[in-house]
């Protein structure tokens, strides 16, 4: 009763809304950039994405071989439970029927063999934790996972300096040191702030979630339903730039590698990498730019493999790797015990992957010497692992992959509304505390999308 009043006014703003349609032109069919044009459309407004690649998906992107039934993603993905935005987009759009929920098994290395800790039991059984160990991880998991209402509280301290004080020498030292070496490396993990591993330990689940068919099929029915709605969706478009002209955006882009042509768009939503951003719109003012050009980030390189046979003989599916123990990756995921082989012709996939600065030479290295460089190490996870297991190797590599939030980041965010009328920027770097990820590259890109309508209504 005491919100009655509240549905007549949304539905007269609804109206007007539509009585005044705008073209919004959307910059990547990523997460965001769908998730945007999905409001878009339910506001009565038209939406042309330009994506630079032949299909959507973004980062979350996939690819499939002929006898697969399903995608592989080409950098490891899956959703949590916890991922309402997510959740409430394929429910929205029809395709929440097609999301799966398994309990694959995560484990990490310690003293040559790997141990389930993805849960508070199995921290309790973690062999390597004593009990004064545990006491103090225990008590701080609690404190973070569900007594800290706003996590940029805790922006302030690094994740070192917290974690090491407050979660006990030993699981410190056991866990989230070598946490932060290998996300982060030497240059940033003494560094990154506790916000960002507040929000990790806050968000997550035990149980995990892909879409059947693969997650390229979600981004591919995902357009299908936005297309379906009258979304314009043109691939292998590359934006070249963005120029304010009589009130309006014109859009300069190449698609399929020709000549640059101009589109003329009443708003504009950006979901590029910062620097690209600031490419695209070199107007922008200059403190703008420069905290675009500030926000620190990782790349990322991913091997996949297609085996003959299983790596992991007990059926595990994330293998957290220290960098002290000597791997040449952060990670070995092996997705067909996350999802039935089946899916695949009985191939068995594992990814191999890594966050690293861009200038680190595996970005330079060919795919064959990054698989020769990689593939030794798959026996570590199976001693009768033969290299003749070895089917396929695909490599992908991504510039703009992590981002690096340092102490009192939330000062250093660039706003999603830029200085200039009608021009917005959604990326990963600003969906902050929050660590890149499916759900939030959709929050981030719905929230986009209220302020680009409310700033027009």
């Amino acid at each position: 009763m005491g919100q009655a009043w509240a549905a007549p006014i949304f539905r007269l703003w609804m109206i007007q809304v539509k009585l005044s349609p705008m073209n919004i032109a959307i910059i990547g069919a990523g997460p965001a950039g769908l998730a945007a044009a999905h409001d878009f459309l339910n506001a009565g407004h038209s939406a042309t994405i330009f994506e630079a690649a032949p299909a959507p998906g973004g980062l979350a992107a996939g690819f499939k071989e002929p006898h697969w039934k399903w995608s592989v993603e080409k950098f490891y993905h899956h959703w949590f439970q916890s991922d309402a935005d997510l959740l409430k987009l394929a429910d929205e759009t029809g395709l929440r029927a097609g999301v799966q929920f398994h309990s694959p098994k995560t484990v990490s290395y310690w003293n040559g063999n790997f141990y389930p800790l993805d849960s508070p039991v199995a921290a309790l059984l973690f062999p390597g934790l004593s009990l004064f160990d545990k006491i103090p991880f225990g008590l701080a998991t609690i404190y973070l996972k569900y007594l800290t209402g706003n996590g940029i509280g805790l922006e302030k301290y690094t994740a070192h300096d917290w974690a090491s004080r407050w979660m006990g020498k030993g699981a410190y030292e056991l866990i989230f040191q070598p946490l932060l070496d290998g996300k982060f490396g030497e240059a940033y993990s003494r560094k990154v702030n506790m916000a960002w591993l507040w929000a990790r330990l806050k968000s997550r689940t035990s149980k995990l979630g892909t879409y059947e068919g693969g997650g390229q099929k979600f981004y591919d029915d995902l357009a299908a339903n936005l297309q379906k709605r009258g979304a314009n969706i043109v691939y292998s478009a590359r934006v070249q730039n963005l120029a304010q002209a009589d009130g309006a955006w014109a859009v300069a882009v190449s698609i399929n590698q020709q000549a640059a042509q101009t589109q003329k768009f009443d708003m504009v939503l950006s979901t590029t990498s910062p620097k690209v951003m600031g490419k695209l719109a070199p107007q922008l003012p200059s403190n703008y730019l420069g905290a675009l050009n500030d926000l620190k980030s990782l790349g990322a390189v991913v091997a996949v493999f297609s085996l003959s046979h299983p790596l992991s003989e007990n059926g595990y599916y994330w293998h957290s790797l220290p960098k002290s123990a000597g791997f040449p990756y952060l990670a070995m995921c092996e997705h067909t015990n996350f999802v039935s082989p089946e899916n695949f012709g009985g191939d068995r996939i594992v990814y191999c992957g890594d966050y690293l600065p861009a200038d680190h030479r595996y970005f330079s290295m060919s795919a064959d010497e990054i698989a020769a460089e990689y593939a030794p190490s798959l026996k570590r996870f199976n001693e009768k692992f033969d290299p003749s297991w070895i089917k396929k190797t695909w490599v992908f590599k991504e510039a703009y992959a992590q981002p690096v939030p340092l102490v009192n980041h939330s000062r250093n965010v660039p706003p999603t509304k830029t200085p200039l009328p009608g021009l917005y920027f959604a990326s990963m770097s600003q969906v902050y505390p929050w660590d890149r990820g499916t759900n939030f590259a959709v929050e981030i890109g719905r929230r986009v999308a209220r302020e680009m309508m409310a700033e027009r209504k």
